[in-house]
């Protein structure tokens, strides 16, 4: 125990001691001017405890000589042994106090000696823009501090000089067996006052004394006579000026001009170039929109915006707009809507895609889009009919044909439906519409009173099973296939699924958000051209008028085929 207490005798008397009797810098603080200062420290196994306590007391002093701020002289700390460990970037702390508690709390590494490594660092990392060190075209200053007890056990020429040739001025501070051929290799010229050799760290204040000296030059920016418009920026020993953003410096290196970026000919703008302090700026003339590209112009299509009310089809006149209707059906008096689809009776039945690759936010937009099909639907028991079917690696009926009487029914139960996600089953989905959807148990109206059955399948991908037996069995069994494909759906496979002539039957859109356009060819083609009219009474086929009609229906079809047979016989 009492050699232990014996060991440590040295480094508690240090600890001790008041600071202004080991590393008090005298005079006052020191104002540089802008400067970004990094101190990279060694921490390997060689610095003995009471040497890297040292080298913390040296570090905490150095700070409060310094003008430490934003707008003065930004510190930052590394440490490395075999690694490189950054203490605080220059960025970190505009307070002094702050920096100083990080320093207490460095714990060293303890380990080898990468000297050429941490420059490396300092040079890439620390002195980079994103940790806090100043644009190059502000011409800070750039200073580095290394100090170390020993031998790098890299390379440090080569990236030394890399780090110089960045900007960076590099002191070299070695203590006790510091190697002094490569302090010189790693410091900057003229090596004698860049490179330092101190017996002990106990001495390292002398060299605190020096660079400091070095540091607090007069600054000729506070001296006042230096003719910079906007800003003087002080070095050690010099000055320069330096322009507000927006101004660039005039040939006299002291005087302003506002920069005019649409002058230089490369602003490629369509339309207009404004210029700004951050630079050339595209605008475009009343009634067109920036692209993307920030360059070119598109006039503007205001059907694009969700407020124009259209219920059918925007058409962009202009700096206006108007509304247009599918052929059949006429404008409202409130030039937004149309009236409603009551040409005939219809069984429409909906297959929407819920697999994994729709999205959630995608699913929504196919809820609403199912809506506005909805919307010019005359939904009712003895008109339309509606039910819905969602499949993704399962099939689920969120509601069949013969639930809902009105349309504000229908709309509430489809904004209710829930993702289901999982796969594309589109086949299987087919298959449960034929069997299933359209039975009579499921609401469908028996085929006799011939009222037309709809399928409109709405997927946006491929099909993980096969669907060419059913999108067959559907149209065998006379129900009229619409497919919807947006995104990744496969055009083969919605030819398949539709009938003839797919140019009437198939809709596609490269994007959910987009999709609204395919209105336009779904409201003109389910509303049947022929069928049962709204005014119709549905009578049961078995009432005798109904039989008559059907007789005299079918003598007049067979006799027609019988003149044709001989025609062709």
């Amino acid at each position: 125990m009492r050699g232990l207490l014996r060991s440590l005798l040295p480094t508690l008397l240090l600890l001790l001691q008041p600071w202004e009797t080991q590393f008090q810098f005298a005079g006052p603080r020191c104002r540089t001017g802008p400067l970004d200062l990094v101190f990279v420290v060694d921490s390997s196994r060689s610095v003995r405890p009471f040497e890297f306590e040292t080298m913390r007391q040296f570090l905490v002093g150095l700070l409060r000589s310094l003008d430490v701020g934003p707008n003065a002289t930004r510190v930052g700390v590394i440490q490395y042994s075999s690694q490189v460990q950054r203490v605080f970037p220059l960025g970190a702390f505009s307070r002094r106090e702050d920096m100083e508690r990080a320093i207490w709390a460095l714990v060293p590494l303890a380990q080898g000696t990468m000297t050429g490594l941490a420059i490396q660092y300092a040079m890439n990392v620390a002195f980079s823009v994103g940790e806090g060190a100043r644009p190059p075209e502000e011409r800070v200053p750039r200073v580095a501090v290394i100090v170390t007890d020993g031998r790098p056990q890299d390379r440090v020429a080569e990236v030394a000089a890399q780090a110089r040739a960045r900007g960076i001025e590099i002191y070299a501070v070695g203590v006790q067996r510091a190697d002094v051929g490569s302090l010189r290799a790693m410091a900057s010229p003229p090596l004698d006052e860049h490179v330092f050799l101190v017996e002990s760290f106990d001495l390292i204040r002398e060299f605190g004394l020096q660079f400091q000296g070095r540091l607090c030059r007069k600054d000729l920016c506070a001296e006042g006579g230096h003719g910079c418009q906007h800003q003087c920026v002080s070095a050690p020993g010099t000055f320069h000026c330096a322009c507000n953003p927006g101004y660039q410096l005039a040939a006299d290196n002291k005087s302003c001009s506002a920069v005019d970026h649409c002058s230089f000919g490369n602003h490629s703008c369509q339309h207009e170039c404004v210029s700004t302090f951050g630079g050339p700026r595209c605008r475009c003339r009343e009634g067109h929109d920036l692209l993307p590209d920030g360059r070119s112009c598109q006039a503007r299509d205001l059907c694009n915006g969700v407020d124009h009310g259209c219920e059918f089809q925007c058409v962009s006149e202009g700096l206006s707009y108007r509304c247009l209707c599918p052929e059949g059906r006429q404008l409202q008096a409130d030039g937004k809507s149309c009236n409603r689809c009551r040409e005939g009776h219809v069984d429409l039945v909906l297959l929407v895609d819920g697999s994994k690759s729709v999205r959630p936010q995608n699913f929504e937009l196919v809820k609403r889009f199912v809506n506005q099909i909805v919307d010019f639907l005359d939904v009712s028991p003895e008109g339309t009919r509606v039910g819905l079917v969602q499949f993704s690696s399962r099939v689920r009926t969120e509601f069949p044909l013969g639930r809902y009487g009105t349309a504000a029914e229908v709309k509430q139960a489809v904004l209710a439906v829930e993702y289901m996600e999982r796969g594309t089953m589109t086949g299987l989905a087919l298959r449960h519409m034929v069997e299933h959807s359209f039975s009579e148990a499921q609401g469908a109206r028996p085929r006799a009173l011939n009222v037309p059955r709809v399928g409109l399948v709405f997927t946006d991908g491929r099909s993980q099973d096969d669907i060419s037996v059913w999108a067959a069995r559907a149209k065998e069994e006379g129900i009229v296939m619409y497919a919807v494909g947006v995104g990744k759906a496969v055009e083969e496979e919605l030819r398949e699924i539709a009938s003839e002539p797919a140019e009437l039957h198939v809709s596609y859109s490269p994007d959910f958000s987009t999709m609204t356009h395919l209105l336009e060819n779904l409201k003109g083609s389910i509303c049947p051209e022929e069928g049962i009219s709204a005014g119709t009474e549905l009578r049961s086929p078995c009432e005798c008028e109904s039989l008559l009609e059907f007789q005299g229906h079918t003598l007049g079809t067979l006799e027609s085929l019988s003149q044709k047979h001989i025609l062709w016989g």
